[in-house]
């Protein structure tokens, strides 16, 4: 349980990282700006960090994962283009900050993670916070999610070789998908992958970013 009496320190660390990690750095939508001043960071990560949740910097929440920089959940949701009430799904849990982030816009997130106990923690986290609007699932999110499909918005947290052809397909038609895409962790390229149509998709490349791998079945082959 949260200490009371830290959360208005919190408050006040929580506004100073919007100001100056997120906002300082070109991100200026409203939507997302407002999501993360009102999502408590600190729930996600392990207790003994609490203390660091708002530097700018990832932090370990075991398992060999990660939880992101403040700055790569604002940018990669901004890349999202959401603009309320969406129905997104997210590839790679870890935590459930970032789908938390989401849920705050969005009107439904489908979360999937391929770690049990990173799945249950996120699920416990979120449910404690309130998210009735997130759903999550513990297994392999290179297959997606195709019985809710399809989506508005896709994002996944993790570097992939090559994008899923399950996700660009159960991507609706103008919907939008974000991932890291690259051969190795050190060399990756945040890409927008927009439907057009049936069978055309547009991709765009934004910014290089490092992730940890993408593991799945579309991954192996």
């Amino acid at each position: 349980m949260l200490n009371p009496f830290a959360e208005h320190d919190f408050k006040e660390q929580r506004s100073a990282m919007v100001a100056t990690q997120i906002a300082a750095r070109g991100i200026r939508s409203p939507r997302v700006l407002d999501a993360m001043r009102e999502v408590p960071r600190e729930a996600f990560v392990p207790e003994y960090l609490r203390h660091s949740a708002y530097e700018d910097s990832p932090l370990p929440i075991g398992f060999g994962q990660t939880i992101s920089q403040p700055h790569v959940v604002a940018f990669m949701i901004v890349a999202l283009e959401l603009s309320g009430g969406e129905k997104v799904l997210e590839i790679g849990t870890g935590s459930g900050y970032a789908a938390a982030v989401v849920a705050q816009i969005a009107g439904k997130v489908y979360t999937i993670e391929r770690i049990r106990e990173l799945a249950d923690g996120a699920r416990a986290a979120l449910a404690g916070l309130g998210y009735d609007n997130v759903e999550v699932r513990h297994g392999d999110g290179t297959n997606g999610w195709p019985e809710e499909a399809p989506f508005d918005a896709v994002t996944v947290a993790a570097g992939a070789h090559e994008v899923p052809e399950a996700l660009k397909q159960q991507l609706r038609t103008g919907g939008r998908l974000v991932i890291p895409v690259g051969r190795t962790a050190h060399l990756q390229q945040l890409v927008r992958i927009t439907r057009l149509s049936a069978d055309r998709f547009d991709q765009e490349g934004l910014v290089p970013v490092r992730f940890v791998p993408l593991i799945g079945d579309s991954e192996l082959r």
